[in-house]
């Protein structure tokens, strides 16, 4: 079930999913995305610190839930009220662009943060079809995060 929900909000966040229809009957918006994660604090600092995501506030008010801010009203859930066990692979990740991606590197090489091509390639940068460069890092949980350097 947590495998198909991760899936599910995968193919919601892709930009390259184009619905058949081209009505939304009910208005449905991307919302967020929520992650379970096993410490709260070292997930919370990674994505304040080394993503720059701003944090915001938890209108659940609830103990082991932090929010935060991915921009254009679009947020991220990190919930470590959940046990177990939390494995993925990288073809379930969610992608930031990061306009000034190049200096986003730098910040990763200055952290000593592990990136890698899509192949794999320990710091090494893929280059799309249509030019756009992209890394994949993982978090503290080992969720896949592609940043790219998408418009």
């Amino acid at each position: 079930m947590k495998r198909l929900f991760v899936i599910f909000v995968t193919l919601l966040l892709s930009e390259t999913v184009v619905a058949q229809e081209t009505s939304n009957d009910f208005g449905m918006q991307f919302n967020h995305v929520a992650l379970s994660v096993s410490d709260l604090d070292a997930s919370v600092n990674f994505y304040k610190n080394v993503l720059k995501l701003q944090e915001i506030t938890n209108r659940t008010e609830k103990e082991g839930i932090r929010w935060f801010s991915l921009g254009q009203g679009k947020e991220l859930h990190l919930i470590s009220v959940i046990p177990g066990e939390i494995s993925l692979n990288k073809a379930v990740h969610f992608a930031l662009s990061a306009p000034k991606f190049d200096a986003f590197i730098a910040n990763l090489n200055a952290r000593n943060i592990k990136y890698s091509s899509w192949a794999g390639e320990n710091k090494k940068i893929t280059i799309r079809a249509d030019g756009v460069k992209q890394v994949y890092i993982q978090d503290p949980d080992g969720y896949w995060i592609e940043i790219n350097s998408a418009d």
